[in-house]
Order: structure tokens, then C-alpha cells, then sequence
């Protein structure tokens, strides 16, 4: 059973919580799939609002599937987050990639 099935498996069992969808949308990624990706990772962030990890995925998720105005957003509220939260590195590579995309 791959780790993407297992997190499905999880999901279909009832349990729905920002983890299994961050796990479930960095799956999705490594595939590539990133339309699946982004539906787990808005309801990891809608799940838990300040996961600043899930905040970053999303974004980097976004901009890979060329929704680059919403990956701004989401890198913007991402940064915001992780300001509250204290996570420091969070906040320097979130920055770091919303000013890649602003460049673009």
C-alpha cells in the first residue's frame, strides 16, 4: 500500500483533520497531481488556519499549477501566519518564493 493510499484509506475512515490532508496533498504533489493537491491543502489550511507548512505547500502548489495570482494570496496569507506563529524560516522561504513569482 503506497502512502498516498494509506492517507486516503484515512480519510475515507472518518478521519479528517489538517494532517491527513497535508500528507494528502504532499502526496498528490510528488505526483504531480496538482489540482488533487490543492483541494487537500485549502482544506488542511481552512482545517487549521495557522499551519504555516500547509500555507507554504499550497502556494508552491498553486504556482505550479500556473495559478499564479492565487499562489501570490496564499503566499501572502501563508507569511502572515507564520509572522503569528514565530516560524521564522517559514516565513524567509515563503518570502523568498513570492518574490520569485512577483519577478515572473
Amino acid at each position: 500500500m503506497s502512502q498516498l493510499d494509506t492517507f486516503k484509506a484515512l480519510l475515507e475512515k472518518g478521519n479528517d483533520n489538517e494532517l491527513v490532508r497535508y500528507s494528502l496533498g504532499n502526496e498528490y504533489f510528488k505526483e504531480k497531481d496538482y489540482a488533487q493537491a490543492i483541494i487537500h491543502f485549502k482544506k488542511a489550511v481552512e482545517l487549521k488556519p495557522s499551519f504555516s507548512a500547509a500555507w507554504k505547500l499550497y502556494a508552491k502548489t498553486l504556482a505550479e499549477n500556473d495559478q499564479i495570482d492565487d499562489a501570490i494570496t496564499a503566499y501572502e496569507e501563508g507569511i502572515r501566519v507564520a509572522e503569528e506563529n514565530g516560524d521564522i524560516q517559514a516565513i524567509k522561504e515563503m518570502r523568498v518564493f513570492l518574490k520569485r513569482l512577483s519577478k515572473d
